[in-house]
């Protein structure tokens, strides 16, 4: 398992720097975006990540924890309320570090004048939540990997940079700016997404 997870960890890394030029780009466009708009356009990336977050974190551990013939899940091996866990946690939990923590932490180091934490979570609590567990129970009725992720992936990095863009708000764009936000949104998007849909769940497989 430990292998299998080591690979995954080096296989992103350049779909991650792909997701992070990407970020870079979208930042290029979006540079005199108000802080208000950015904030509305985080609280659109941020949902829609956690319920993919979700719903792959969830995928991971049915398919791995319940078995498969051709394909399919043998149903009645999998825990129900351990899927709901698991696939809560391993979203919500580690998407707000992704989302809103490591962004933060680039913000401060960074002194944007606009800096602050969102948690969304608790401050979107009646839409963060029920997508979430939205996620989980798509994972149940049809678990799916790789296409999920790649979106997660991607969402992750978008949703990032735009808690990052809160923070500079319409202040002055140079190089050094880029380059740092560039290497928070890698860290922000790698470790965290692939923790949340690979290294997580399979920590509750057993080796088989």
């Amino acid at each position: 398992m430990y292998k299998q997870i080591h690979q995954e960890l080096k296989n992103h890394v350049p779909f991650t720097i792909f997701g992070s030029l990407s970020g870079i780009l979208v930042m290029v466009v979006f540079q005199k975006v108000p802080s208000t708009i950015a904030y509305n356009i985080f609280y659109t990336l941020h949902p829609i990540h956690v319920v993919l977050s979700a719903f792959v974190t969830a995928s991971m551990y049915e398919l791995h924890r319940c078995g498969r013939i051709s394909g399919k899940c043998l149903r009645g091996k999998c825990n129900f309320w351990s899927l709901i866990v698991i696939g809560y946690i391993g979203s919500v939990g580690i998407a707000t570090i992704s989302d809103s923590i490591i962004p933060y932490v680039g913000e401060i180091l960074l002194r944007m004048p606009n800096r602050g934490i969102h948690i969304g979570f608790i401050e979107k609590w009646w839409l963060v939540n029920p997508l979430a567990l939205a996620g989980v129970a798509i994972a149940y009725l049809s678990p799916r990997t790789k296409f999920p992720h790649a979106g997660h992936v991607l969402l992750s990095t978008w949703a990032s940079l735009f808690h990052i863009m809160m923070s500079i708000g319409e202040g002055s764009f140079n190089m050094l700016v880029y380059a740092a936000v560039f290497l928070f949104l890698f860290l922000a998007v790698w470790l965290p997404c692939c923790v949340s849909d690979i290294v997580f769940p399979l920590l509750f497989v057993k080796n088989k």
